[in-house]
């Protein structure tokens, strides 16, 4: 099944939504989905609030099925408590989109042509699971005591921040775990998907699965100088042994 909420000023408690589309399907216009086409859920709402809400695509793993998104959040002022994300790659996507697309039909979705308008949301004690980007776009995220499950290799955050935005996802006092199967030092915290990326960790335990360099370019090294990828108090296995690139700002605590 896949849903569309789209009224505003909503409170939503104890819902479940199941979905399995992934981007490699082909939809009934003849064109595979995309990644855009596969969300379990759409918001589209302002105001909205979700409260041990389930969202879920059971597509399956990237590499087999393409990005499969559970949750996709395009309104203003958004907050979910205490709810709980699954997917595999692109669990995920917080709007709004970059400017341009870069493969032809990259984008290809209901808000593909829609202007690109800043948003904010909120997550809190929340526990979201996937493998390859699976938190991505370009929004202000606030992720606060929420836990970040790896249930492959891959990497937790992509964002493509606005480049006239000064925060991008910021995630505080909370943890990033894997699942049994996930090998140590075979996932990263961010990468960019655009060079104007910005992440913030402010004193999160990271596990062994986290790779000692942290971030990774994603081959682009303009987004070296552009992006913003900081950390600063973090504790656990995945800290312990960091090696962080000379890019990224590091330190015991977070000032403004």
């Amino acid at each position: 099944m896949q849903y569309i909420l789209s009224e505003s000023d909503r409170v939503y408690t104890g819902e479940t939504y199941i979905g399995d589309k992934g981007a490699f399907e082909i939809h009934e216009d003849g064109r595979p989905y995309h990644t855009f086409r596969t969300a379990t859920v759409r918001v589209d709402g302002d105001r909205v609030r979700f409260k041990n809400c389930s969202f879920e695509n059971h597509a399956g793993k990237g590499k087999e099925v393409g990005q499969a998104i559970a949750l996709y959040l395009d309104g203003a002022d958004i907050t979910l408590e205490e709810c709980t994300l699954i997917g595999h790659q692109d669990t995920l996507f917080l709007a709004p989109l970059p400017p341009k697309e870069i493969q032809v039909d990259g984008f290809l979705g209901p808000k593909q042509l829609t202007p690109r308008t800043d948003r904010t949301v909120t997550f809190k004690r929340c526990h979201i699971e996937g493998g390859v980007d699976f938190i991505f776009g370009g929004a202000t995220a606030y992720f606060e005591d929420c836990e970040f499950v790896s249930n492959e290799k891959g990497y937790v955050f992509a964002p493509s921040t606005p480049e006239h935005i000064k925060t991008g996802f910021v995630a505080k006092n909370c943890r990033f775990l894997h699942t049994q199967d996930v090998e140590a030092k075979s996932c990263y915290i961010a990468r960019p998907w655009r060079e104007y990326a910005k992440v913030r960790l402010e004193n999160c335990f990271l596990d062994d699965h986290i790779h000692p360099e942290g971030f990774h370019d994603w081959g682009k090294e303009k987004a070296r100088e552009t992006s913003v990828f900081e950390e600063y108090g973090s504790y656990g296995p995945g800290a312990s042994n960091a090696t962080r690139p000379g890019w990224v700002r590091t330190g015991d605590r977070y000032e403004e």
